[in-house]
């Protein structure tokens, strides 16, 4: 067991055989959630029923719409420290991460006024790698929205090389707000009429991944269809399953070995999106 975990649970254990003996080689399962609203999800206990049943390590949600003062702290009892960024506007975007374990360090935001005031990073700096959750912008319809988007893409993955370039291993999660190709997406021509499937949009994953970052759901799941995080409440999109994949979990390409399971929880409930997430494997007992 790694000495920094202070959680009430133990992790899930992989097995791994070495000569002579059966080794457990102690993982964590890292989640993201857009959930929409937290105060919501709270008051129908989908949070609260998901956090107990998945009992996740370390948790990602975005667009929660609050502040911390607004919410009751109903993961306390479970084992989770919080860590909140919310936007200067009242009821809009904003980011919270939870963990089961203590961070060495805490960073909230880019250091970017313009991002920051939307309450869309934090980063937290375990023994093994850096976590980072956040709420990528939505396009919208107006150019200037396009714009911040593609910058703050540009920032973003400026921010994760330069955590690298002093030796950090990453993993970053969020909603995306992007498809990347067409497997993703249940209509990829009717997407094009709007935003979140633009090729301008979709170059920035590709980047991404040149960049030396591994989709983890994709990287294990390379031909899987109708596997999608969110859906248009429009005529009941979710019940059909006319949906998108723009929620994802990314990781350097040093860790990506050691990704267990990436997983979309497309039976929870509680927003327009559902939970995604990995098992990663520890690399010191």
């Amino acid at each position: 067991m790694p000495s920094w975990f202070n959680g009430p649970a133990t992790p899930r254990l992989t097995a791994a055989p070495i000569p002579g003996e059966l080794r457990s080689v102690p993982s964590l399962t890292i989640c993201s959630w857009n959930i929409n609203g937290i105060r919501a999800t709270i008051k129908t206990g989908d949070l609260q029923r998901w956090l107990g049943e998945t009992a996740p390590d370390i948790v990602g949600m975005q667009e929660v719409k609050a502040i911390s003062e607004q919410v009751e702290d109903v993961w306390k009892d479970l084992g989770y420290s919080c860590w909140w960024h919310p936007a200067k506007r009242a009821g809009y975007s904003g980011i919270l991460l939870l963990s089961k374990q203590e961070p060495l360090d805490v960073r909230i935001g880019l250091g970017i006024e313009r991002f920051d005031d939307e309450g869309r990073v934090i980063e937290a700096d375990f023994p093994e790698f850096t976590v980072i959750t956040s709420y990528y912008p939505n396009a919208g319809r107006g150019d200037e929205r396009m714009a911040y988007k593609l910058d703050f893409y540009a920032a973003f993955l400026e921010r994760v090389n330069e955590l690298r370039s002093k030796g950090r291993s990453v993993v970053f999660m969020g909603d995306f707000n992007v498809a990347h190709n067409e497997i993703d997406l249940a209509r990829p021509d009717e997407a094009l009429k709007g935003t979140g499937f633009l090729p301008q949009e979709r170059e920035w994953i590709s980047r991404i991944i040149q960049n030396g970052y591994v989709d983890t759901f994709r990287a294990l799941h390379p031909d899987e269809r109708d596997a999608y995080s969110y859906w248009d409440a429009w005529r009941d999109r979710r019940a059909r399953n006319i949906g998108w994949r723009i929620d994802y979990v990314f990781v350097s390409e040093l860790l990506a070995p050691r990704v267990k399971r990436a997983f979309i929880q497309q039976e929870i409930m509680g927003s327009d999106h559902c939970p995604v997430g990995i098992e990663i494997e520890l690399a010191s007992p």
